[in-house]
């Protein structure tokens, strides 16, 4: 959230940034709503300070009529104030409210551009695999081995729903457990296992509410969201706390299931894994010093890189232009892995700095030392990866002429030794 004191004091500069995102938050209401309000504040103060004085002399009056005359103006002063102090109660709310409506401003280093067509290529890693036979995408060949049924999916639950079966939930599991066991044993991450479930305020502390209601499950009854991200409930760990010197930075690894509607995706990506409802993903978290923003970022984009490197899969980074960046966020590379079924580079991992903006929402600070003022951390987020992404991308790559699937090699301990996948038999058809 940007303060109301900045907005106020550097309205131009957040005219361009907001411009430059292609966002119309209500800034002109912000400002308006602002300045009656200061209004109505100045007034509620000179007329308690009215209030004050005239009930001082009133103490010091024996003269009736003039003791009566200055109560009766203490009354007057009084009514005005009970009308004040409420409409200023109300115009706070209001302010708080339409906050929340402004996105983040985009770090200076963010190139200007509308959409992702704008998004600079910054670098790739490995060379796509060339085939010598027909490539096919990954929802064929899960199919074929008899590890993703679609169908079964849509019958438990619908679309973009999918069951994993035999070697591809051992797939699954597998790179879960490698992609933690990374992060956490050789980049320094804590472990962390979250609720799947939060209250709304930990939606709007990481900027998912109020502008992404629609995307988001809600479950009414229980007044609790359905995690889009671990990003959710792993940022909001120290929501209303102040850090003590010495505390930062703090780094995060969380792996949890994630639920979205994908309200703005109707026929894109309608087949595999690549965008459904439910969905796995290992995500990083930092909470760290503003110095230290920048470089923790470009930290956490190599460690989600090395995800990919270690699999052998070949990917590029590109950075969000003004136009593409998320709502929360004031930095983001994306990272997309090579879909040799798909001859295309897919989004595998987004790894992003909110700079305050998420920690004023969730009221998170730090005492930068012993006796110091408290000052807002920054925030950061990453995939490190999405495991139905990976998944695919290891099944497209790895596929043979014969229908199996070669196991890449920093799997292998994770699957019990198992060098590649083949078809089991067949799940009964009811």
């Amino acid at each position: 959230m940007l303060s109301l004191q900045f907005i106020r004091e550097h309205e131009t500069r957040v005219r361009e940034a907001m411009a430059h995102r292609h966002a119309d938050p209500p800034l002109d209401e912000i400002l308006e709503v602002d300045r009656h309000r200061r209004e109505m504040l100045q007034e509620v103060e000179a007329l308690r300070g009215q209030r004050n004085q005239l009930t001082a002399q009133i103490s010091a009056v024996r003269e009736p009529e003039t003791r009566q005359r200055l109560i009766d103006q203490t009354r007057e002063l009084s009514t005005r104030l009970n009308d004040l102090e409420p409409a200023a109660k109300v115009a706070d709310d209001r302010l708080a409210a339409l906050l929340l409506q402004v996105p983040n401003l985009p770090d200076d280093t963010v190139p200007i551009g509308r959409d992702e067509s704008e998004n600079p290529e910054l670098r790739r890693w490995g060379t796509p695999r060339a085939f010598d036979f027909e490539v096919r995408p990954h929802w064929e060949i899960g199919e074929s081995l008899g590890i993703i049924d679609s169908e079964r999916g849509a019958k438990l639950a619908g679309s973009r729903f999918q069951v994993l079966m035999g070697n591809g939930a051992a797939l699954s599991r597998a790179l879960i457990a490698f992609m933690l066991d990374l992060h956490i044993r050789e980049h320094d991450y804590i472990e962390i296992a979250p609720p799947y479930l939060v209250r709304p305020e930990i939606m709007v502390g990481t900027g998912q509410l109020p502008k992404f209601a629609d995307e988001a499950y809600y479950l009414e009854r229980d007044d609790l969201y359905l995690i889009p991200t671990a990003e959710v409930p792993v940022t909001n760990l120290h929501r209303g706390e102040i850090l003590e010197p010495g505390s930062l930075p703090i780094r995060y690894c969380a792996y949890t299931p994630c639920f979205r509607r994908e309200a703005g995706a109707a026929g894109r990506d309608t087949r595999g894994l690549i965008r459904v409802h439910q969905f796995d993903k290992v995500e990083m978290v930092k909470l760290v010093r503003p110095e230290e923003s920048a470089a923790e970022l470009e930290n956490m984009v190599a460690d989600a890189t090395e995800v990919l490197e270690r699999l052998g899969l070949p990917y590029r980074v590109i950075v969000l232009c003004t136009g593409d960046l998320g709502f929360a966020m004031a930095k983001t590379y994306d990272l997309e892995v090579w879909m040799p079924g798909q001859d295309r580079y897919v989004e595998i991992s987004s790894c992003s700095m909110a700079g305050d903006f998420q920690a004023r929402r969730a009221d998170i600070k730090f005492r930068p030392s012993v006796g110091a003022h408290v000052d807002y951390v920054h925030t950061l987020n990453g995939s490190g990866l999405a495991v139905g992404r990976t998944m695919a991308a290891i099944l497209e790559t790895y596929q043979r002429e014969d229908g199996s699937v070669e196991v890449p090699e920093a799997l292998r301990p994770f699957l019990g030794g198992k060098t590649e996948l083949r078809r089991a038999l067949p799940a009964p058809k009811g």
